[in-house]
């Protein structure tokens, strides 16, 4: 029932995110996948993850701390049915400028502060960990 309902969840007040993760899931067809609790985990050429919707995008599961990331990523598809349309725009561009712009990434490696210290991704992390039972990535 619960599976049901994340589902539903994800088709129409995660619409938005979901049909995003859709079209990068049509991408990469060509990659293994996976069924995860809810939602469809694509093992993808890049290093790091993404979470949209009822899509999961992790590295291949031979990665180092694959099974971490991936629980992260599940946290972000919860933080997906609480905020709904508001996912991307509220955590998407926080996530993916704290991720990607040059100026955090050196911030990070020089300062060695972790990915997790901005809070939506100790939220993921925490979330994920919560919902799965199993340790999420904190690094």
């Amino acid at each position: 029932m619960k599976r049901i309902a994340y589902i539903i969840l994800q088709l129409t007040w995660g619409l938005p995110q979901t049909l995003l993760g859709s079209a990068l899931y049509l991408k990469n067809l060509d990659r293994p996948r996976e069924k995860y609790l809810s939602c469809i985990n694509t093992h993808w050429k890049s290093r790091g993850g993404i979470s949209l919707g009822l899509f999961i995008f992790t590295p291949d599961a031979k990665t180092p701390n694959y099974e971490k990331i991936r629980v992260h990523e599940y946290g972000h598809t919860i933080q997906s049915l609480i905020l709904g349309p508001l996912y991307l725009p509220l955590i998407g561009i926080i996530s993916y400028t704290w991720a990607n712009l040059p100026c955090f990434k050196r911030l990070r490696k020089e300062k060695r502060i972790p990915y997790t210290a901005c809070f939506v991704e100790a939220w993921a992390s925490r979330l994920g960990e919560r919902v799965t039972g199993e340790k999420a990535i904190w690094h």
